[in-house]
């Protein structure tokens, strides 16, 4: 019977860990690319007009495609803004990014507005940015919504032109177009063709599967190889066990919540059917420094060790240990393999 109790539980908590593992074990680092990024969004008349082919108006799906791009973004700290055009106006100044800030000024943005008398100075809108980009440090990438259909004041192109030959490869101007005349896509075209930089990307192209996690990683990141891992080698034979069970911590914490508590009892009567040392081993999501996810990992290791002994298990039987971000289980380019491997496993000495 005792055995019998043990192995269900074992069965049970083996169950709910896979349950999470959605990706395969990864072996890459996400590296930014660029260190600040501007939403940069046409709020003329022609964007309030319902797209040819869409059927939707291009102010609609131009912030449906703001959302989605912002729950794309990983956060790898950048510094972002939101900006209008046709008028010009700030809607979020530059600040260090954030998914809920974004997100918020994105929803303020009003799409029931008259399209006549609503012209698109584009270039005027380009010559007032100047500035903003001017005083943000390091590589930027300025992502222009926008259907093209420049009416009034500056020359666009010209516009788009001098802001490279100002900063160079400091500056990436990306268009992704709600273009449905010829006149309008010729100038998104023209602006594209002006660095090999930009990524292509319009309204439709953006909605099939995947297309939107690879745009944000064509435009704001990369994959560089992680260092290796220095993975603990667990030989198992039948009188040792490895305690694996989904807990898994939100985004810089480490306290132990009244969701886990269910999870740690039945990891707490597995340690208690053997008298079996145990390491309690603490890891982390690839996002932030690796100096302060391997600290990070250690204060996860400890709560649950802390727990555990408050809890009734000798502290002579746990070894707190923290991995860092150097011993993931899932995918680091993803948010669900990133929340995946904020995790803390326990396995038999």
């Amino acid at each position: 019977m005792r055995q019998s109790k043990k192995l269900l539980l074992l069965t049970l908590v083996a169950i709910m860990a896979i349950s999470f593992a959605l990706a395969g074990p990864a072996n890459a680092k996400m590296v930014k690319k660029i260190d600040n990024f501007i939403i940069f969004l046409d709020q003329s008349g022609s964007m309030a007009m319902t797209h040819a082919t869409l059927g939707k108006k291009k102010i609609d799906l131009a912030l449906e495609t703001v959302q989605a791009m912002n729950k794309a973004i990983p956060n790898l700290d950048y510094n972002s803004a939101m900006f209008m055009f046709a008028p010009f106006q700030a809607e979020s100044q530059p600040m260090p990014y954030s998914e809920a800030a974004l997100a918020g000024a994105a929803s303020k943005v009003g799409t029931d507005y008259a399209i006549f008398n609503r012209t698109t100075p584009m270039g005027n809108g380009l010559m007032d940015l100047d500035p903003v980009i001017a005083g943000l440090p390091g590589k930027t990438a300025l992502i222009m919504f926008t259907d093209g259909n420049s009416n009034t004041g500056a020359d666009p192109i010209a516009q788009a032109k001098a802001l490279y030959s100002k900063y160079g490869d400091k500056l990436c101007i990306h268009v992704v177009s709600y273009a449905d005349t010829a006149r309008g896509q010729m100038i998104i075209d023209e602006i594209r063709a002006l660095s090999s930089c930009t990524i292509v990307a319009d309204a439709a192209s953006l909605m099939a599967p995947g297309a939107m996690d690879q745009y944000a990683k064509d435009v704001f990141y990369e994959e560089a190889a992680a260092a290796p891992a220095p993975l603990p080698v667990v030989v198992v034979p039948m009188a040792k066990e490895t305690i694996t069970f989904s807990l898994h911590f939100g985004f810089d914490k480490f306290a132990i919540t009244d969701e886990m508590i269910p999870v740690l009892e039945q990891a707490k009567m597995i340690l208690e059917e053997g008298s079996a040392d145990f390491e309690v081993a603490g890891h982390t999501d690839s996002t932030g420094a690796e100096a302060y996810n391997q600290g990070l990992s250690v204060r996860r290791a400890d709560s649950v060790t802390n727990w555990m002994i408050a809890n009734g298990v000798p502290a002579s039987r746990l070894t707190a240990k923290g991995y860092g971000e150097m011993a993931p289980k899932y995918d680091n380019t993803t948010k669900e393999g990133r929340k995946l491997n904020r995790r803390v496993e326990i396995l038999t000495k």
